[in-house]
C-alpha cells in the first residue's frame, strides 16, 4: 500500500502460505519452521490482541488484513465491528472463508482497496497496521491517515534493519517486491514528525511494535 503491482502479485501468490502460519492444521514440520523463522508474526499478533482492550463493542480497522486472522480473532473476542482491507483479492477470499468458518461474518467486513489512496472510511476506536510498513515507501503519509481515522489506539509493526535475518530477508525479496526496513534512529526521526501523541516503541524479535495512544 500503495498497491505496487509487484507487491500485489507477490501477496496474491503467497496468500495460502501466509494464512498457514496461523493455522492449527498446519503439518508439524511446517509449524516448527514457522515457530523458528516466523516467531515475530505470532508475537505481534498476541500483543495486538492484548492491546485492543477494552474490546466489547469497539470498532476496528485492520489495514493490510491479509487472511483476516486479526479481524476474526477480535470479532470473536467481542469487537462490535471490524473492517479488514487489503489490496490482495486472494487474501480477502481466504479472510471471508475464515470469518464464515468462525461464525463472525456478520461482524467482519472485508474490502479490496488501497488505504493510502482511498477516502477516509470512517472513524474507528482501534487501528491495526501489521506487516504493512515493510512495503511503504512514504510511511508518514500512511501513519497520519491512520491517526486521522482512529479515536483511541493504533498499532503498527516496522521491520528491524541490521543483522543476519534482515540481510536474508532483503535477499529473499530482492526480485519480488520493494522492501523497507528500519533502525531505531530512523523510527525516532519519523515519530518526531508526529507531535503531541503518546508513542510507545518496543523491539520484538525482528520487528518494532509501535503503539500510538490518541486519548
Amino acid at each position: 500500500m500503495p498497491a505496487n503491482n509487484s507487491t500485489k502479485v507477490f501477496f496474491d501468490s503467497y496468500a495460502h502460505g501466509f494464512d498457514s502460519i496461523y493455522g492449527k492444521n498446519t503439518p508439524l514440520f511446517k509449524r516448527i519452521i514457522n515457530d523458528v523463522f516466523r516467531r515475530t508474526i505470532k508475537i505481534r499478533y498476541e500483543k495486538t490482541l492484548m492491546g485492543c482492550e477494552p474490546l466489547d463493542g469497539k470498532s476496528i480497522i485492520d489495514i493490510g488484513c491479509g487472511p483476516g486472522r486479526y479481524s476474526i480473532a477480535l470479532a470473536h473476542k467481542g469487537a462490535g465491528s471490524v473492517l479488514g482491507i487489503d489490496f490482495s483479492e486472494e487474501m480477502l477470499n481466504i479472510a471471508k472463508q475464515n470469518a464464515l468458518a468462525m461464525s463472525v461474518s456478520e461482524k467482519c467486513r472485508f474490502e479490496c482497496c488501497d488505504f493510502v489512496t482511498q477516502p477516509i472510511l470512517g472513524m474507528f476506536d482501534y487501528a491495526i497496521v501489521m506487516g504493512v510498513m515493510d512495503y511503504i515507501k512514504e510511511p508518514l503519509e500512511l501513519m497520519e491517515k491512520v491517526i486521522s481515522a482512529t479515536s483511541d489506539k493504533a498499532f503498527f509493526s516496522f521491520p528491524a534493519d541490521g543483522g543476519f535475518f534482515a540481510w536474508q530477508r532483503k535477499l529473499k525479496y530482492k526480485f519480488r517486491c520493494d522492501l523497507y526496513m528500519y533502525t531505531e534512529e530512523r523510527l525516532k526521526n519519523l515519530f518526531e514528525r508526529i507531535p503531541n501523541k503518546k508513542i510507545e516503541c518496543e523491539r520484538i524479535d525482528r520487528d518494532f511494535f509501535i503503539s500510538i495512544h490518541l486519548k
